[in-house]
């Protein structure tokens, strides 16, 4: 009877390597709906984060000794827990507790053979970063028992949500030691999936074929695999962020995700009227800027400034096929404006360019010199002979001359503030943009054409992507015109993809100002309806959802007891 009671957490942890950690997509995700559980949740909801801070500190966590004091240390002296509390420096400043792992490599063989032992958790042919991440997860495991325990938590609804195969073994810890918790474990992108895709392997053309375990074997993804599987078997909720994500789970996992909880957007950062404007102005002087002091001649003021951005996923990002599509535009005659394009994806960069960085610190006008060396690059790359994109260009024959209707600009630097040749977050150049590209291969969601969107930036994107999934079943929306392009991709169509890619660029190039501003207005019309005001309501479900499973775990072991 109890499956009709609608059970809330009186408490949620919620661990993840990217908390006070940003090194990509999952900080987005968490760092955004902080804001919207710290309302909801009043530091009732903890994150735990990897204390890898040594020589600086976190630049997005500030420690307060005056949280949890006599907690933590109990757990220092009493448990061996070395753990710094404060706030996560992000939207509703959440409490964060970030936690120093080292202390556990030292019984990394017997926390593996307990793992295996308790859950077949195949971590024998491991390598890589597995270990560091499995130590961090077991530690995470630790801090939520001793928490649970010095707070005397035994008759609250107690939630811990494990985020990515990293966290795997945290969940599987807390599952079997405080099995009163509630657990629930999200894969963001299943690792074979990923793996499968990124060694260019046909991943939806044999979909239904694949196994994942045989994969795993052929991949040498073994252990990664064994633990994500296992774990997602063993929560008491398992969940996914797209309808996309989740039938590869099905497959590949063999296990269907309770939830689908999709990614919303915390939009309360960006500017609002006047100061979008002033900030959008901003950008695009700084995009200019940088454009004509690496080309030496002046970009015409109604250009297209269009970026794709993310990971350095030559395939999965689908960067190829987006210069396939500007190729194709750079001697079309329907295209109305020239076009600058930036790729903003991190590389092995070896440091700004100095000639660059010295041509905007002169004065006067930029454009009165020729053209920089190597006009497509900002920043200087190790063993620029093997990179992908530039090898690409070279194929393509890109100039970058100013007869070109196209230019290409990689910059292959994160955009944090202080890549030297910017200065600016990528947010900051965002809001600067005509349009974004995001034609991915592999996109188990896709928040870089979310964020365009909420920036009032129209997108194009694919079918492949989670987000492109929700969007394309939103009533009214058909095409560019209406804020997003859904491109649909397959595994051979890669040259259509291309030609649509082009061909809604074109359409946007015929566009007056009134009638890109009415695009702009469509695209964060759109944005508005996936932001976390309307999807946290999918977490609330997860959240109800091992609650109950918990509870009937435990009523079940209770009766084996008996």
């Amino acid at each position: 009877m109890h499956t009709k009671i609608k059970y809330t957490p009186d408490y949620i942890f919620e661990s993840s390597w990217e908390v006070c950690n940003k090194v990509g997509g999952i900080y987005t995700v968490l760092s955004s709906r902080a804001n919207t559980l710290q309302k909801d949740h009043k530091d009732k909801v903890v994150f735990i984060g990897p204390d890898i801070w040594t020589e600086t500190e976190s630049p997005w966590f500030i420690q307060d000794d005056s949280l949890h004091k006599k907690w933590r240390e109990h757990a220092d002296l009493k448990e061996d827990l070395s753990v710094r509390v404060g706030r996560w420096d992000v939207p509703g400043a959440p409490i964060a507790i970030l936690v120093d792992f080292k202390s556990f490599f030292e019984h990394k063989n017997d926390i593996y053979g307990q793992m295996w032992r308790l859950y077949g958790v195949d971590s024998l042919p491991s390598y890589g970063d597995y270990d560091e991440a499995s130590m961090f997860a077991y530690a995470v495991g630790n801090v939520i028992e001793s928490f649970y325990k010095f707070h005397k938590l035994q008759n609250k609804h107690v939630v811990a949500h494990f985020n990515e195969w990293m966290l795997g073994m945290g969940a599987l810890y807390v599952k079997h030691f405080v099995s009163k918790i509630a657990t629930i474990f999200t894969t963001h992108a299943t690792s074979i999936g990923r793996s499968i895709a990124g060694n260019n392997l046909p991943l939806y053309k044999y979909f239904n074929k694949y196994n994942g375990d045989q994969m795993a074997q052929e991949l040498n993804m073994v252990s990664k695999h064994s633990v994500e599987k296992i774990t997602a078997h063993n929560v008491d909720c398992f969940t996914t962020v797209s309808d996309t994500t989740a039938r590869e789970c099905t497959q590949l996992l063999e296990k269907q995700p309770h939830v689908v909880t999709p990614n919303g957007f915390e939009k309360g950062f960006i500017p609002q009227k006047g100061a979008y404007t002033r900030q959008r102005n901003k950008a695009r002087k700084a995009l200019t800027r940088v454009a004509e002091a690496l080309l030496g001649y002046s970009i015409a003021p109604q250009s297209l400034f269009v970026a794709l951005s993310g990971r350095y996923e030559y395939k999965n990002k689908g960067i190829d096929v987006f210069l396939d599509s500007l190729n194709k535009l750079r001697s079309n005659p329907s295209l109305k404006k020239d076009i600058v394009a930036f790729v903003m994806v991190p590389a092995w960069v070896k440091n700004s360019r100095h000639d660059l960085q010295q041509r905007l610190q002169e004065d006067g006008p930029i454009t009165a010199n020729a053209a920089l060396p190597f006009p497509f690059l900002t920043h200087d790359l190790h063993e620029p002979e093997n990179d992908p994109l530039l090898s690409q260009l070279k194929v393509l024959g890109f100039t970058n001359s100013k007869e070109e209707k196209v230019k290409l600009i990689f910059v292959p630097s994160y955009l944090n503030g202080d890549d030297g040749i910017f200065n600016a977050s990528y947010y900051d150049l965002l809001i600067g943009l005509d349009a974004t590209v995001f034609p991915s291969y592999y996109e188990p969601w896709g928040y870089t054409p979310h964020e365009s969107i909420a920036f009032s930036i129209p997108t194009v994107t694919t079918s492949l992507s989670g987000f492109g999934a929700w969007a394309s079943k939103m009533e009214g929306v058909s095409g560019i015109d209406d804020g997003v392009e859904v491109i649909e991709r397959n595994e051979d169509n890669y040259d259509e993809v291309s030609e649509k890619i082009a061909e809604a660029l074109i359409n946007l190039s015929g566009k007056n100002k009134k009638e890109l501003d009415k695009i702009r207005s469509a695209a964060l019309t759109l944005a508005d309806l996936a932001d976390w005001e309307h999807f946290i309501i999918h977490y609330e479900e997860a959240y109800c959802k091992a609650l109950h499973n918990s509870i009937d775990r435990l009523s079940a072991n209770n009766k084996d007891d008996e």
